[in-house]
C-alpha cells in the first residue's frame, strides 16, 4: 500500500488534529503517501483531497477542531453515493482509508469496507457512546471543559445563594453529565438513561437548601426528557429556596486545546490505525481496552451503543449528599 487517505467526520472533537498528525507521520515513516479528504464524506464525493506532508501537519497537535473540517452528507447514505465515493478513491489511486469520527462516521466506514475498500476507523466523539472502546478521542477534554465551568458556576452560586441548572451535551448518552455530576459535586444528575423527573430534581435541590447549603448544582444532559429552559421555569415556580439560574454550555464543550490524555490517545490510535491498514486489516476500529489498543470489528461497534456503567449512577447519588 503506497497511498492512503484520512478524513475527520461527524461532530468535531478535541484531539482529531493530533490523530491526523499521527496518521500522516506514521505513513511517512512507512514510505506511504497520506492524502487528507476535506469535509468528510461530502469532500470524498467531490474528490476534494490533497497530499499531506509533515509540514502540513506541523503545529496542529495542540489545536482543537479539525484542520480537515467536517460536514454532514445525505448522499453518501445511499448505495449510489457509496459507489460514487469508491469511484473517487479509485480515481485518486487511494488504496486505503482511515476514518476519524463518531458512530455515523464509522457506519460510513463500514459501508466502504463492504464495497471492498480497506478501511480502519478511529473513535472520536465527546459523548463516549461508541461501543467497543473504553474511551474516545475528545471525551477527556470535553469533560474537563465542563468541570471548569461547573467550578466557576459554584463560586457565583455560593456568593448569591443560587441553584444552577447546567445543561451539557449528550443527546443519546449521558456519560458527560454523570461524570460531571460525580467530579463536579452536583446535587443531582439527569440523563436520557436514568429517568429523573422534574419533581425529583426540585425535591433534591430543596433538600439541599433546607440542610443549609449555600448553593446547588443540577447537571442535565441535552437528551433528557426535558430541556434546560423548561426545567429552570419549573423550578422557579416550585419556590425551592434557591434562586434558579440556567447555563447551557453548548458547543463550548467541543472546542479548545486537547488535554495531554487526548493528545496521547489520539496519537497512539493514529499510529496504530496505519499499522493495521498496512498489515492488511480492514473493517475494524481502533479501540482502547484497559491500557491496550486492539482492533474491533466495525460491524459490531456500529450495531450497538456503549452504555454507562451502572455504578456511576450510584456514585452520583451517594456523593450528592
Amino acid at each position: 500500500m503506497k497511498r492512503v487517505a484520512v478524513m475527520t467526520s461527524g461532530g468535531d472533537a478535541p484531539g482529531m488534529n493530533a490523530a491526523v498528525r499521527a496518521v500522516v507521520r506514521a505513513g511517512l515513516d512507512k514510505n506511504v503517501e497520506v492524502y487528507g479528504i476535506r469535509q468528510a464524506y461530502q469532500g470524498l464525493l467531490a474528490g476534494d483531497m490533497a497530499l499531506l506532508t509533515s509540514r502540513e501537519v506541523s503545529g496542529i497537535l495542540q489545536r482543537g477542531g479539525t484542520v480537515l473540517q467536517t460536514a454532514r452528507n445525505e448522499e453518501f447514505k445511499t448505495p449510489q453515493g457509496q459507489r460514487k465515493g469508491q469511484r473517487r478513491l479509485n480515481e485518486n489511486a487511494i488504496e486505503g482509508v482511515i476514518v476519524i469520527g463518531g458512530d455515523g462516521s464509522l457506519r460510513g466506514a463500514q459501508k466502504l469496507h463492504e464495497l471492498g475498500v480497506p478501511v480502519v476507523g478511529i473513535p472520536a466523539s465527546i459523548d463516549n457512546d461508541i461501543w467497543g472502546t473504553d474511551t474516545s478521542i475528545g471525551v477527556d477534554t470535553a469533560l474537563n471543559t465542563i468541570l471548569d465551568a461547573v467550578d466557576r458556576l459554584r463560586d457565583t452560586a455560593t456568593s448569591h445563594n443560587r441553584a444552577f441548572v447546567v445543561e451539557v451535551m449528550g443527546r443519546d448518552c449521558g456519560y458527560l453529565a454523570v461524570m460531571a455530576g460525580i467530579l463536579g459535586g452536583a446535587e443531582i444528575v439527569v440523563t436520557p438513561e436514568n429517568g429523573v423527573t422534574m419533581n425529583e430534581i426540585a425535591s433534591s435541590l430543596e433538600d439541599a437548601y433546607i440542610r443549609g447549603k449555600t448553593h446547588a448544582i443540577a447537571v442535565l444532559a441535552e437528551g433528557a426528557p426535558y430541556q434546560g429552559p423548561e426545567l429552570a421555569r419549573f423550578l422557579e415556580q416550585k419556590h425551592i429556596g434557591f434562586e434558579i439560574r440556567l447555563t447551557i454550555l453548548g458547543h463550548t464543550q467541543r472546542g479548545g486545546s486537547p488535554t495531554a490524555f487526548d493528545r496521547l490517545l489520539a496519537t497512539r490510535m493514529g499510529v496504530y490505525a496505519v499499522e493495521l491498514l498496512l498489515s492488511g486489516e480492514s473493517g475494524v476500529m481502533v479501540a482502547r481496552v484497559g491500557r491496550e489498543q486492539v482492533p474491533m470489528p466495525l460491524k459490531d461497534c456500529t450495531s450497538r451503543t456503549r452504555q454507562i456503567t451502572p455504578e456511576y449512577f450510584d456514585l452520583a447519588r451517594i456523593l450528592s449528599r
